[in-house]
């Protein structure tokens, strides 16, 4: 395996293979994709004394796993996540020591700004469910954002915020360099991970699982994880399984180096910025994606309406994605074991990303760091964000398949929670007891007929 360098970019299809460990005749679990929640799946499997395999159709994080903003956020989180969410934190840490530090982990902080009393009367409210889990979440005052960040001149004060809602023990990490030093780290606890290996299909008998396909042959295993990000709805399909998950394009840029104006993370109504290991800033609009129409977008049209409806403001439709992607009008949702099933088509989903707006992120940053001037961007990138219509995922066994667990719906949560959720994965997969209520993100609740709560956006 190659020795990792220093990256300024997300992973693409372009790198060199790194993990092409031989094709095991069997595991006792395979998981499908090798993003945060498949590699920190794996990591707790392995540790518990299951022999995994990692079936990757293109590169270990090379999807959203190495294309999100770097949060490792408990603030604002939907309570059910909450636990979940500080169980991740502290392994993260835990994690970060056994890599050396290279997952460039690191407690900031992170605050949620408000533009109006209002708005921070709003902010306020989730306070509650902080205290409720003893959560180090407090309210700032106008005053107190002054001398918390660094605003270098008392003549270019910026943005006038009203005050803010702030979790001082949240955290940071690099996300393209997290990823796979923690894929380093399963493998070298005897993980086997296989880049360019796509799983084609699930074999079974009885309605219990036997194995997978790959394209590269088959391999025997009682369990399946299907942690595909984007893809695991299209691979469901294939098996007769139906979910109402949708994927949205978010674009985020790259800074060149500049002085430190706050050390973690922040976000108000439109901007969302992140201190980085290089002296930068990770920024996006915080309140802005694309949706791809297709089949899956219509099929699942009134399950979305819940959250359709509050954030459509923030939503721009496209009319069809580029081919070859999950939920193109003519990609395939039928094939065969034994020919190229749609992810040898098109092995990472790297988006264009959305460039007409980048003067006004320059702008929004500058707006609010008047002394620091308009950010020059080194790059930007776009990821494609798997997501549910009540904004929390599906982490449960699926009922039709005896031996499936489905990880899936992050909603753009799942960086930080990857190590949690892992936990909860590996638990399962050796049958020991789940230390968190998982109700909420049962694989029942969209046919059982719940009402859809969503929860929080960001």
């Amino acid at each position: 395996m190659r020795a990792m360098k220093p990256r300024t970019k997300p992973i693409t299809i372009s790198e060199p293979v790194r993990f092409h460990d031989p094709l095991p005749e069997a595991v006792d679990v395979a998981v499908i994709g090798a993003g945060v929640i498949g590699i920190c799946a794996a990591l707790e499997m392995a540790r518990r004394g299951l022999s995994v395999l990692v079936a990757e159709k293109g590169r270990v994080a090379g999807e959203q796993s190495s294309r999100n903003w770097g949060w490792i956020r408990q603030h604002g989180r939907d309570e059910a996540e909450l636990p979940v969410m500080m169980e991740a934190t502290r392994l993260w840490e835990e994690h970060d020591r056994a890599t050396g530090g290279k997952t460039g982990f690191t407690r900031g902080g992170i605050m949620y700004l408000a533009s109006s009393r209002e708005k921070l009367d709003e902010r306020a409210q989730w306070l509650e469910v902080a205290e409720r889990h003893g959560l180090d979440t407090h309210l700032l005052e106008k005053d107190d954002l002054e001398r918390l960040f660094n605003r270098h001149s008392n003549t270019a004060r910026g943005r006038d915020w009203a005050g803010a809602a702030f979790t001082p023990s949240d955290a940071r990490a690099e996300p393209w360099q997290a990823v796979p030093a923690l894929a380093e780290l399963a493998q070298g606890e005897g993980v086997s991970i296989r880049e360019n290996c796509a799983a084609r299909a699930i074999s079974s008998a009885g309605g219990k699982v036997t194995g997978i396909m790959t394209e590269d042959g088959p391999v025997r295993c009682e369990q399946v994880v299907v942690a595909a990000g984007a893809w695991s709805s299209l691979f469901l399909q294939r098996h007769g399984i139906s979910i109402p998950q949708l994927s949205v394009r978010s674009t985020v840029s790259r800074t060149a180096p500049m002085a430190e104006v706050f050390a973690g993370n922040g976000a108000d109504e439109t901007l969302a910025f992140r201190r980085r290991a290089d002296g930068g800033y990770t920024i996006s609009i915080s309140n802005f994606h694309d949706l791809y129409l297709g089949p899956d977008a219509f099929r699942h049209f009134f399950k979305w309406l819940p959250v359709a409806k509050e954030h459509w403001h923030e939503t721009r439709l496209k009319l069809s994605s580029p081919a070859h992607w999950p939920d193109h009008w003519f990609t395939k949702r039928r094939w065969a074991e034994d020919e190229a099933s749609p992810f040898e088509f098109c092995r990472v989903l790297e988006p264009e990303p959305e460039m007409n707006r980048q003067e006004a992120l320059r702008d929004e940053f500058a707006q609010r760091f008047p002394a620091l001037g308009k950010p020059e961007l080194l790059n930007s990138w776009a990821g494609m964000i798997d997501a549910m219509p009540d904004v929390v995922p599906i982490v449960d066994r699926v009922p039709a398949l005896d031996g499936l667990i489905l990880a899936t719906g992050m909603s753009g949560h799942g960086f930080g929670i990857g190590p949690g959720f892992g936990k909860i994965i590996a638990q399962m997969a050796a049958g020991q007891t789940v230390a968190h209520d998982m109700t909420r993100f049962r694989f029942s609740r969209f046919s059982d007929g719940s009402k859809i709560v969503p929860g929080p956006a960001i």
